[in-house]
């Protein structure tokens, strides 16, 4: 997990155990808390190649889904995905993809942008083994969630992208993996 999804989780964390002790105590409830909102980002198109499967391991089936290219655009940031990445995926025994991927964005301008995006997909076994053999699959009938953390350079206008968690859907084609970004607020 990484530092800034571990960081919301504990404070998620410690205000439900705070609420949960309060109620049972009878002390004073905290005052009201933050609200969460989101904010469009961009939406990015990732070009994928076949998957390399590695074999079953501790954690599950493990395998490897080449990064070959795409595109993004949003309302302050377009560009393509260049190829050279990676999605580290493993098939959990109760079914669920765990995913991490790493990959590299270059702005219209020319701006270099890593990203790390991790997150889960999940849904009856019959959908997935259509997405399994590249059918296309209504995106409403799975569950295919992530989390991203982007490093661009402090000294550039995507600075913003350093200070937020961004959630993402995601929808998985053929040799296409196309991804909505939200801004946590």
């Amino acid at each position: 997990m990484n530092t800034r999804a571990a960081r919301l989780l504990t404070a998620l964390s410690a205000s439900f155990l705070i609420g949960l002790y309060s109620s049972s105590t009878g002390a004073a409830e905290p005052g009201p808390a933050a609200s969460l909102a989101n904010a469009f980002a961009f939406e990015a198109h990732v070009t994928i190649d076949a998957p390399i499967v590695v074999g079953t391991g501790p954690q599950g089936l493990r395998r490897i889904v080449p990064i070959t290219g795409g595109k993004f655009e949003g309302p302050r940031i377009k560009g393509t995905i260049l190829n050279g990445g990676a999605d580290w995926q493993y098939v959990r025994g109760d079914g669920v993809l765990q995913i991490e991927a790493k990959y590299t964005l270059r702005t219209s301008d020319g701006v270099t942008i890593m990203i790390t995006n991790r997150g889960m997909r999940h849904g009856p076994a019959d959908v997935i083994d259509r997405l399994a053999k590249g059918e296309a699959v209504d995106p409403s009938q799975y569950y295919f969630r992530t989390v991203a953390e982007f490093e661009a350079p402090s000294d550039s206008r995507y600075a913003w992208l350093n200070k937020a968690l961004f959630l993402a859907t995601a929808e998985r084609q053929a040799t296409v993996v196309n991804l909505r970004f939200y801004e946590l607020k």
